[in-house]
């Protein structure tokens, strides 16, 4: 028998230790982690660099990411390039 949305919500939030999704939170093998759902998908996604600051409030900073990273929008809520676009924006807390 298949599994409901929040069936896999429930069991992937008891797994990973997880109070809500789609908000990154610290720790993981990376700098931040986030349980990313979209539809009937649920994935933890890591992300980030554990030795490096975020520096978000610097302009150049900003448009660098952007130049390499092809903007800070991002479709797909699963990724984490839309996750840091996000955080970059102010939308998110790191």
């Amino acid at each position: 028998m298949a599994m409901t949305r929040a069936e896999k919500i429930a069991a992937a939030k008891k797994r990973h230790n997880f109070k809500r999704i789609n908000t990154p939170r610290r720790g993981g093998p990376k700098k931040f982690e986030v349980l990313a759902v979209e539809g009937n998908e649920v994935r933890k996604i890591n992300f980030g660099d554990p030795n490096m600051s975020i520096k978000k409030n610097n302009p150049a900073r900003k448009k660098s990411y952007c130049a390499r990273s092809g903007g800070i929008k991002g479709k797909y809520k699963q990724t984490s390039r839309l996750i840091t676009g996000r955080a970059k924006r102010g939308i998110v807390k790191l």
